[in-house]
Formats: C-alpha cells, structure tokens, sequence
C-alpha cells in the first residue's frame, strides 16, 4: 500500500476516496453568522467572544477556506483557536533533527460552530473529532448535520493540527498522486516499498521546509488542543462525538483531560491500547465475516454465490501469487489506468467495499471468472478521485502512527495478528496489514521520538459513553466497542449489524442511538436495532 494513502493508510476514516463519488469544488469562504444561540456563561452565544486562557487564545472571525463547497458554513459561527505547536518541554521528548521553530511559536486551527435547530438549545455543545487521521474536522460538517447532530446542541469542529484548514497545514499531495500510480505496481513488492519510502521521504522534507515540528503532532498535543477550545469559548460542560480516528483521539483526550467532559460518543472505535497492524488484521477479518454471513443467510445470495468466503480467501493467494494486470478508465484521468490486482490490493478493495456490500459478492465471483474489472475501476475510481489528492495531513497521519504506534508494535507483531485472523494468506502479505502497508519503514524514514508509554494506556473513566460500531466494519473491529467498554464503568456498546465503518454516516438508527444518548446519556434509544434487515445483495443473472 501508499503512504497515507485514502484506502490503505489511514484505518480510521469514514469512507475511503476509494469509494469517492463527489467531486471537488470552490474554495469557500464564509462570514461568521450571530444568530441567537446557546450561551457560553454570560458572554453571549458561543464562539463570539475573544478569549485567552493561559497560552491559548480564541478569535471570532471568518469561516475557512475548505477543499470543497460547504453552503453550510454560511450559517455557522467561525474563528481560530491559536496554540503553541508544542507545550512544556517536560511534557515532550526531545525532537526529531531538521528545522526548528523558536520556543514560542504558535500553531492556528479553524473554528466552526454550527447553530442547533432549536431556538432553545441545551447549554452543553457537541464537539467533533474528525476521522483520519489527517481528516479536517470542518469537512465532515456536511455528515454531522446530515445526521441530525444539530437537532438541539451547538455543534463545534475544530480543525486539528496539521489539517487542511489549520496553519500550517501539513498535507503533502505527492503523497496521494504515488498512491494512485502505485495501483500500476506489485503492492507488496520490495521494489514498492522502496518508492513508497521515498514518497515518504520528500512529505518529511516538505513539513521540515514549513518549519514544523514533526513530533509536535499526536495525540497529547491534540487532547490539550480541544481542552484549551474548550476553556476558551467559556464552555463549562461539553459532549465529545469522535469517528473513526477521532475515537482514538477522544480516548486519550477524556483520559488526560476529563475535566468538563459531559459525555462521549465513538463511532467506529479504534482503542489507543491496542492500535496498530495487528488489530487492523483482526478488523478486516471480523468485518469481511460479517459480509460474509449475511450473503450466507440469504437464500437467494447463498444459492448464486456459494461458499463466497472461500472463494474469496482462494483468490487472495492466488493473485498474491500470480497478479492479474488490467487497465481501466477513470472519469477524472484522461488516459488509461493500469491496475495490478494482486492479493494485497484484493484485500485492500474489500475493506473499502463493504461501505458498497450489496454488490460484493457479485464483484468477487466476476473475478473468479476471470472478470476483474468492476474491482479494478473501484480501487481506481477514488485513488484518482480530486478528492485523494491534497486533502490529507499526512504530517498528522505520521506524527500519530510513528510515535504512538510503531514505537509499541513490532514487525513481528503484526505478521503474528494478520497469520491470526488470516492462516492461509501467503507470508508475503502478512506485514503489510491492510491500510498500513510500510509503515516501519515509513516510520524509520519519519524520525520522530516515542511518544511517552502511557499513551497506550487503557482509558478508564466514568464518563458516560456510548461505543457504536458496524457489524461489517472491516477498518475498526466490531469487538473493539466491547473492548473499550470494559474499563469504562458509564458505557454502552452498540453494534448496527449490516453498516460499514462509521455507522453514524449511513445508518439513520444509528442516527437516532446517537442523538437519544446526548439527549440522556444513560438510557440511548436504540430500539431501531431489531428493525434493521441485511441489505439485498446483487444477483447477477
């Protein structure tokens, strides 16, 4: 896999370009709006005041620029949270070699408040934790409202250090153009991940010419951030919402920083404790299983397609061994678009197309007989999408992998979790754990310190917490809600069978489980679970 790449970098985003449909659009600039609001003491509605607590400091002001048109923005209230990119130097190790900022240099992340639909809004606002890592949390607005987030609290996102809408931001486009010309090359190929080094190499040089520091960006440093956002909009008691990676984030963050914490809400979870490649084996196994089950149970996908499991697993060693080369038309690209399908890519395409699992077992017998295209233009389609490109910090992305993960996982802990969830896979494959393909390397090449050992540690708290996860997630495991809940005294895990990673984004029980829980976090209603029915997968004739 690519470096940072969309689909196979970054297990703990909402929905992998891909799978991307849209398209990119206007940079968008907006005004702050002032209607009447949720009252943050008794400074006024939230986020139109200036202040400064400690070394941060919140100014009102215009919405931020964003990759792609958000009409949204136009009613939300907006200014920056300035920080210093790195706090106490007894809180940090020392940093990595290459350029430094002064002691005093400050970092400044996009605010976007988006007003609740009520006209009597609770007093206790929702913040976002965008997925990722390197997701810019005022993307997702558009999925938050979508989703009824809005419907009687604020909701504040905050870009995250590094993030497209922060400054600086760290995102390195040439990181995403190798991952869709590396479609062309064998995936778990030394040769490959040579230059997938290399593409990690000149993303380093990049953030080094910026000036950042790249041990700067992780989780601790992030967890003060929305606790100094917090202080600085006067807010008294807030919920925390994180997806995918924010999940991660708000771990650690109601771990270091629980003050003022109301409640928490992960979807898509993805424990500190445990982050890495090996749980990202045992991901891709649960969530493939599910898939597979439900075709099982239906009579009509288990007569056309049967065994689909094993045929799927056959393929993955068969291709691994023998690739298949095709070459498919994209939309966005103007020549031809060579893919190798080999057992590596296969395995990465379907940990993005259970979000698409009606047409999954159609796509898997099509390559049994020969026929790889549908596959092939899916991996494709997103790779070379506008929206694969530029829009994720992989500075983050690093700084949290390199110093949070590697540093607590070995090589050889991975091979052991991918023979786990997969004995018959070719020993090729068994390093390289979907998403997260040369990520020792990279992480050589990164060079940034350890992060302090408790950052693995396991969150333990009495904040109440709601643990949603998806019954065919095959990027954050299923199991990992029951994980986390066990040390949280306060929770609840809940798993929406037959939805992909994120349930939030494309179940509307989810939907409701959500807001009902920030509503009374000790009682969510999640009576819409025993009305779910698997979706009708596609039977070719």
């Amino acid at each position: 896999m690519s470096p940072g790449t969309t689909s196979s970098r970054r297990p703990a985003r909402r929905l992998p370009a891909t799978l991307a449909a849209t398209t990119a659009g206007a940079l968008v600039v907006g005004l702050a709006a002032m209607p009447a609001h949720a009252q943050s003491g008794t400074d006024g509605p939230i986020g139109t005041v200036a202040r400064t607590v400690g070394h941060a400091r919140f100014e009102p002001g215009p919405c931020p620029r964003t990759a792609d048109p958000i009409p949204e923005l136009e009613r939300a209230r907006c200014g920056t949270l300035t920080v210093p990119e790195k706090r106490s130097k007894a809180q940090r190790p020392k940093a990595p070699k290459g350029p430094r900022n002064h002691g005093g240099h400050k970092i400044t992340l996009a605010v976007a408040i988006m007003p609740a639909k009520t006209s009597r809004p609770a007093p206790d606002p929702i913040v976002w934790l965008a997925g990722g890592p390197g997701d810019d949390a005022v993307s997702e607005i558009p999925m938050a409202l979508a989703g009824n987030l809005n419907r009687d609290r604020d909701v504040i996102f905050m870009s995250q250090r590094g993030t497209h809408s922060a400054d600086p931001e760290l995102t390195c486009p040439n990181i995403d153009r190798f991952n869709a010309r590396a479609l062309g090359l064998v995936s778990n190929a030394p040769s490959t991940g040579r230059l997938h080094v290399e593409a990690t190499r000149a993303c380093r040089d990049r953030v080094d010419a910026q000036g950042a520091d790249r041990s700067a960006y992780n989780d601790i440093e992030s967890s003060a951030d929305y606790d100094a956002l917090r202080k600085t909009l006067g807010v008294r008691k807030w919920n925390v919402f994180g997806i995918s990676y924010g999940t991660h984030l708000a771990l650690n963050y109601m771990r270091l920083h629980p003050k003022g914490i109301r409640s928490v809400g992960i979807d898509g979870v993805l424990p500190p404790s445990i982050a890495g490649g090996a749980v990202t084996w045992k991901a891709a196994r649960e969530g493939f299983d599910g898939l597979f089950k439900a075709c099982e149970k239906q009579p009509a996908c288990n007569t056309r397609y049967p065994n689909l499991k094993a045929t799927f697993l056959r393929l993955v060693s068969e291709l691994e061994a023998n690739p298949i080369t095709t070459t498919v038309t994209v939309p966005v690209h103007p020549e031809p678009v060579k893919v190798v399908l080999d057992g590596g890519n296969l395995v990465t395409w379907l940990t993005s197309a259970t979000h698409v699992a009606a047409g999954v077992p159609r796509s898997i017998d099509e390559l049994a007989r020969g026929n790889p295209q549908r596959i092939a233009e899916q991996l494709a389609g997103g790779k070379y999408s506008p929206q694969a490109i530029g829009r994720v910090a992989h500075g983050l992305v690093y700084g949290i992998f390199c110093s949070q993960w590697t540093p607590y996982e070995s090589r050889a802990d991975v091979i052991r979790g991918g023979r786990r969830a997969f004995p018959s896979f070719p020993r090729s494959m068994l390093a390289n754990a979907p998403q997260l393909a040369w990520l020792h390397d990279d992480c050589r090449a990164w060079d940034v310190p350890p992060a302090p050992p408790s950052v693995r540690d396991v969150t333990r708290s009495d904040i109440p917490t709601l643990a949603l996860s998806g019954g065919f997630d095959a990027q954050t495991a299923p199991s990992n809600g029951a994980y986390v809940a066990r040390t949280l005294s306060r929770s609840i895990a809940v798993t929406v069978p037959y939805v992909a990673h994120v349930v939030f984004a494309d179940s509307r029980c989810a939907q409701t489980i959500t807001t009902s829980f920030f509503a009374r976090p000790s009682a969510p209603d999640t009576s819409c679970l025993a009305r779910l029915q698997p979706p009708q997968f596609e039977i070719a004739p």
